[in-house]
């Protein structure tokens, strides 16, 4: 069964035959894929979805598929994942990206930060990481409300990034010792 984390307004869960559309329209969208090399076809979308549950459903872990409790409405996705190959760094990595719709109301950093509870307290990670390109400043923005720091000295161009503005990358870390227990219900799935 796949974990599924809520908070007050969010949903995090598996992915749905009905999430492929919006996620679709979203990875179609300049403005949410501006900091990435392109945008992607319905293909590419569809073909991500269906790894994202394969690891959802393989380890229970992943990048979840946000909603909005009281509208059921998708937004986008949030999660963990283990960092590729070939980066410079090791470890497991957070992240997020919702449609524009989504855009303003606080969910990246609320659906962040469920998922750094569940990545500290149910999988015992000692250091989670966020990686983003250096000119994105909204992630980054989540990034430091989440309480993560930078250090200047592990800025790197993403090597999966082709040449370019948004090769320049950034990281910023957070250790389990520096993360407050916010989950206070005993370990199980939601």
């Amino acid at each position: 069964m796949t974990t599924r984390l809520r908070t007050d307004r969010l949903l995090l869960r598996g992915w749905r035959e009905a999430d492929l559309a919006p996620w679709a329209a979203m990875n179609a969208d300049p403005e949410v894929r501006a900091y990435f090399p392109g945008v992607l076809t319905p293909e590419q979308s569809e073909a991500s979805a269906t790894c994202f549950q394969a690891d959802l459903e393989g380890r229970g872990w992943g990048w979840w598929a946000v909603e909005v409790r009281d509208t059921g409405e998708f937004i986008g996705f949030a999660g963990l994942d283990p960092v590729d190959e070939g980066m410079p760094f090791t470890g497991v990595e957070a992240g997020w990206r919702l449609s524009r719709t989504a855009w303003g109301h606080g969910y990246a950093t609320e659906a962040a930060r469920a998922v750094l509870a569940h990545g500290f307290e149910r999988l015992a990670l000692p250091e989670i990481l966020a990686v983003t390109a250096a000119g994105n400043l909204r992630s980054r923005a989540v990034m430091h409300r989440l309480g993560m720091t930078r250090d200047p000295a592990e800025d790197f161009d993403d090597p999966t990034v082709p040449a370019g503005p948004l090769r320049a990358s950034v990281v910023y870390r957070l250790r389990a010792a520096d993360h407050p227990r916010v989950l206070d219900r005993p370990p199980g799935p939601l």
